[in-house]
């Protein structure tokens, strides 16, 4: 038979339960490594880590992901794939993946996945900041999707 499961507000919680989720976080993070020095950061005793450890979890809201995969042909010159990569920080952007393929005739086929939640220009700006740059022979969007996550 399965377990029912509430999501409670964080003040009815009792102390012990609150410390747990703490020491939880501890672990998880590698702020601690080990249980006993973890719970004794929090002030919470072990039994009571290992009564509640099982049964409480912290509710994470989750944001909508914005992703955006790019295809570029860049020249095959030192430093090329840095500026591009240098361009989309400085807009924001969090690089999640990076394909290149070896360069034929010169020029390399290059991947590239962004989160673009925090890109303080449009993904279209970007991409047109992006043509601007000196080496770089096209820029064209394959994909722009939105998940949970």
């Amino acid at each position: 038979m399965g377990k029912d499961f509430y999501i409670v507000a964080e003040e009815i919680l009792s102390p012990a339960m609150k410390k747990t989720v703490k020491v939880k976080e501890l672990l998880k993070n590698g702020e601690e490594e080990q249980i006993k020095e973890a719970v004794e950061r929090v002030g919470l005793s072990r039994s009571a880590y290992y009564k509640y450890r099982d049964y409480i979890f912290p509710f994470v809201k989750q944001e909508r992901q914005e992703l955006a995969t790019l295809s570029l042909l860049v020249a095959d010159q030192k430093g090329n794939l840095s500026k591009v990569l240098t361009k989309i920080a400085q807009y924001h952007g969090n690089i999640l993946t990076i394909n290149q393929d070896i360069p034929l005739n010169q020029v390399a086929h290059v991947t590239i996945t962004i989160e673009s939640n925090n890109l303080v220009i449009s993904v279209e700006q970007l991409i047109s900041n992006l043509e601007g740059i000196g080496g770089i022979k096209r820029v064209k969007l394959i994909t722009q999707s939105f998940k949970q996550g």
